[in-house]
């Protein structure tokens, strides 16, 4: 029997993603034989390091875009918020997987909101985004940088003085945990990542076979949506780990996007919003008109 191998990191999140994918793949093919292959990324390796100070664009998927490469793994199962807009030569992505909630929430000790959390409270993120929107929104926050797996996260705000943490709503309610969210910040607040919520499944440009099966996973309103936040991230040069935040959504068949772009003290926010039938138009659109209002300015600053 053939064996597809599945790449995916080893964290339990990115285990739950790869084995979601697995399983809708064996009911398509049933006759099909599946094995994951467990792989840990830079990202996974440095954890006493925020992310923005690593520096390093595809720090979760670089190791498993390698394997592809090398014909180790047939194809990777990714976040997508953590794929980078420009795939190496020879991969693609031949699936956007349905989305789960795309906003982030938040988990505050003793069940408080965001607006209810005394003066001065400690926030737990390592997200340039997530602080810059919440400084913009509660400028007396201050934040406490917080990495690792979902549940290493939870143990630390159990530890810590940290009035709560932010995380994605996807995670949080893929490893069962919706009992622990005391709020879904609004995106009038805090817009989430480019791609967020979403799983990505990448693979070799050549394997056009893999490519037309992997079809059968892909959510045609899932990436409408991403391609257009994708294209918006694109054409502001922005990674992960910059304050940009994006929501496209179908509305009648047209996109409707949001986006912004902060400064890193969040004294200043920029935003666009742009609606059309072409994904990646309504992205590069939303783009221009926050490069025309000073974002290449603030994003230069960051590098």
């Amino acid at each position: 029997m053939n064996i597809w191998r599945i790449g995916t990191r080893d964290s339990a999140l990115a285990l739950w993603q790869a084995e979601w994918v697995r399983d809708r793949l064996e009911g398509v093919y049933p006759e099909q034989e599946f094995v994951l292959v467990p792989v840990k990324t830079k990202g996974d390796k440095i954890l006493d390091v925020p992310l923005a100070k690593i520096g390093d664009k595809g720090l979760f998927t670089k190791e498993l875009e390698a394997a592809l490469l090398r014909g180790e793994i047939d194809l990777a199962v990714h976040s997508l918020k953590d794929l980078p807009t420009v795939l190496p030569d020879g991969l693609v992505i031949a699936a956007y997987c349905a989305r789960e909630e795309a906003r982030d929430v938040f988990l505050g000790r003793g069940g408080a909101g965001l607006r209810d959390l005394p003066w001065g409270a400690i926030i737990g993120t390592s997200s340039l985004r997530r602080k810059a929107q919440l400084r913009y929104f509660r400028p007396d926050l201050r934040f406490s940088d917080l990495r690792g797996n979902l549940q290493t996260r939870w143990r630390k705000l159990e530890e810590s003085e940290m009035a709560g943490i932010v995380l994605a709503a996807a995670g949080v309610k893929r490893l069962g945990w919706e009992e622990r969210i005391t709020e879904v910040i609004p995106e009038e607040i805090v817009l989430p990542a480019v791609g967020q919520g979403s799983i990505a499944v990448e693979i070799a440009a050549s394997r056009r076979d893999m490519k037309e099966k992997l079809n059968r996973l892909n959510h045609r309103e899932t990436e409408q949506a991403v391609v257009a936040e994708r294209a918006l991230m694109r054409r502001l040069e922005g990674g992960c780990q910059v304050p940009i935040g994006a929501l496209a959504r179908l509305e009648a068949d047209k996109i409707r996007l949001k986006a912004m772009v902060a400064s890193l003290d969040g004294t200043r926010i920029l935003r666009a919003q742009t609606y059309g039938d072409n994904p990646a138009t309504v992205g590069l659109e939303a783009a221009e008109r926050l490069l025309g209002q000073g974002a290449g300015e603030i994003l230069a600053a960051l590098k």
